[in-house]
């Protein structure tokens, strides 16, 4: 994964960001598997003398986070059912007090087409370690895969009927980035 010495800013330009939430209890089947868009985010990736990656710092606006789609349950999901669902994303998370998170990397292993980076993620003001299986999809995109338990940073995953129906602890965190081509400083 040799990237060209320099920084490079990060962002919505760039890539994406997506979380995959699945649903969990006896009720179950009423719920919807939700995929869930963070659409701005920024971040800086500096690569040193030797074409390796030296840091990363990505920081994403929590409250700007929309439901794209929900899969499964009973009926359809409704633009009222996605902004409703965004509406609590956004209580369990504590973004009016905690608008960001932040992922700064602290360690990255990474070979021609594949690796990991290592890191903190901080949510509502936690910080735990959390890991990235990357992936070069064609040059110069990366696409990186991980996983959040979010009651690791103390948020309760959302429930419904009294518990029958509930949001997995677990959610997927897809991330699909473009380096912009040297002296390209677009994000």
């Amino acid at each position: 994964m040799a990237v060209p010495t320099g920084r490079y800013r990060l962002g919505t330009k760039s890539g994406r960001i997506v979380l995959r939430t699945f649903r969990d209890g006896l009720a179950a089947t009423a719920g919807h598997d939700l995929i869930i868009d963070l659409p701005r985010w920024s971040g800086e990736l500096a690569v040193d003398d030797d074409k390796a990656p030296e840091t990363l710092e990505v920081r994403i606006d929590i409250g700007a986070l929309t439901v794209r789609e929900g899969t499964g349950g009973l009926k359809p999901l409704t633009d009222r059912d996605r902004r409703e669902i965004a509406t609590n994303a956004r209580r369990l998370l504590s973004s009016d007090r905690y608008p960001e998170a932040v992922f700064t990397a602290t360690r990255f292993d990474l070979s021609s087409e594949s690796g990991v980076i290592e890191g903190d993620l901080s949510i509502r003001g936690v910080s735990r370690p959390f890991r990235l299986q990357v992936n070069q999809s064609e040059v110069g995109t990366y696409r990186g895969t991980g996983t959040v338990v979010q009651s690791a940073y103390g948020i309760k995953p959302y429930t419904a009927f009294f518990g029958a129906l509930k949001v997995r602890d677990t959610v997927d965190v897809e991330v699909e980035a473009t380096i912009p081509a040297p002296g390209d400083d677009t994000a």
